[in-house]
């Protein structure tokens, strides 16, 4: 039997193409398919198009933003280093004035009395004899008399303190000391004493009024710091306002030096041995007062020296004698002996330099510890506040 599939138009019944014209009833052919077809696909191109473009632009916005991201956090970065520099800087300078007023003003009767023997060649140092200065001073002029002179001494003492110990710390960095858990000795010394000529080099006429006031009375020497200034300028000139500086260089190299260093490596040693870096404050004053005995003996003679030179205007030595290192050196021992030239007084030396040191370093690193705390705590709360 004949059927509709065996006709020749049969396969146009068979899944017809939908892009292809198709005759209608009224015999007009119609591309509405295709149209539809063509329209959808150039709108799929279309939102692709838009889509890598707007991913390209979303990439580079993400780099643009990355990059100024990264400058964010450098700058970020180098103002929280120099914040922190800056802080360091502060809390060296206000904890080493602290610590070098307070261990001046506790030794100053025995510093008074140390160097009122060290110029004086026809007195023989005794500990007996120190004891009756003392008493005779106090009898004399009183009880503030034991501390005169100490108004020149904070003069001094406050910056000479802040200056050395904020020195130190920046030798250190400078030169790498112990860093990465090295040993580095010999650098360890060199940041002492360099940090002892900084400070020296910058506060030295106040040294040099201080000894002069410490061997003088109120009624015939000078009645205050400025006083000394004046004088010495007009009477001698500016430049004896740096006499005796070259000893003193020469003499704080070991002193300085041999402070730092031994304080350091005692407390690198005890670290080690019981994994605890904070020293309690008997431990720090028993360390400060080792280094500072050893500072002391190794510098003594050259402190002999810079007091004969600096107080060679006031003194019945007159104004020649002592013009020098060489010629002091040569005029203590030619007179006077090694014991009781270049170390008189020394004993003496070991009472209150050890008390002087000890209490120093001890008092340094105690308000740097707790300025730091501090520090962190502002710091702290600025950050929270920020958010």
């Amino acid at each position: 039997m004949w059927s509709l599939k065996d006709s020749p138009m049969s396969h146009l019944l068979e899944k017809p193409n939908i892009a292809m014209p198709i005759k209608t009833t009224s015999g007009q052919l119609t591309t509405t398919a295709a149209a539809a077809v063509t329209v959808t696909t150039n709108a799929n191109l279309n939102a692709t198009t838009t889509s890598n473009a707007t991913t390209n632009t979303s990439s580079k916005l993400n780099d643009t933003t990355t990059f100024t991201s990264s400058e964010d956090v450098i700058a970020k970065t180098k103002d929280v280093k120099a914040s922190t520099n800056f802080d360091a800087v502060i809390m060296s300078l206000t904890a080493g004035a602290a610590a070098g007023a307070l261990a001046k003003t506790v030794i100053a009767p025995l510093d008074r009395t140390k160097i009122n023997f060290q110029i004086n060649k026809s007195v023989r140092y005794t500990l007996n004899g120190a004891i009756v200065f003392l008493k005779q001073t106090y009898a004399r002029e009183g009880v503030l008399a034991l501390w005169r002179g100490n108004s020149a001494t904070m003069a001094r003492i406050v910056p000479y303190a802040a200056i050395q110990f904020t020195a130190h710390e920046q030798w250190r960095k400078i030169l790498s000391v112990d860093k990465d858990g090295t040993d580095t000795k010999a650098r360890r010394f060199i940041a002492g004493s360099l940090a002892g000529i900084t400070s020296q080099s910058l506060t030295y006429p106040l040294d040099l009024a201080r000894a002069r006031m410490a061997v003088t009375d109120k009624y015939t020497g000078y009645k205050t710091l400025r006083q000394v200034f004046v004088k010495i300028w007009i009477e001698e000139g500016p430049r004896t306002l740096y006499r005796g500086y070259w000893a003193t260089v020469l003499g704080v190299i070991p002193y300085a030096g041999t402070s730092f260093f031994t304080y350091e490596t005692l407390k690198r040693e005890y670290t080690e041995m019981t994994g605890n870096s904070k020293l309690n404050t008997l431990t720090s004053l028993a360390f400060g007062a080792a280094a500072g005995a050893v500072g002391q003996t190794s510098s003594y003679p050259l402190d002999i020296v810079r007091r004969r030179m600096q107080t060679m205007g006031v003194t019945k030595d007159g104004h020649n004698k002592y013009p020098s290192i060489f010629v002091t050196l040569k005029t203590i021992y030619r007179e006077e002996g090694i014991k009781n030239g270049f170390y008189k007084g020394l004993s003496m030396n070991w009472i209150k330099g050890p008390i002087a040191v000890g209490i120093s370093f001890s008092t340094y690193d105690f308000i740097k510890e707790l300025l730091r705390d501090l520090f962190h705590l502002k710091r702290g709360r600025e950050s929270s506040g920020s958010h």
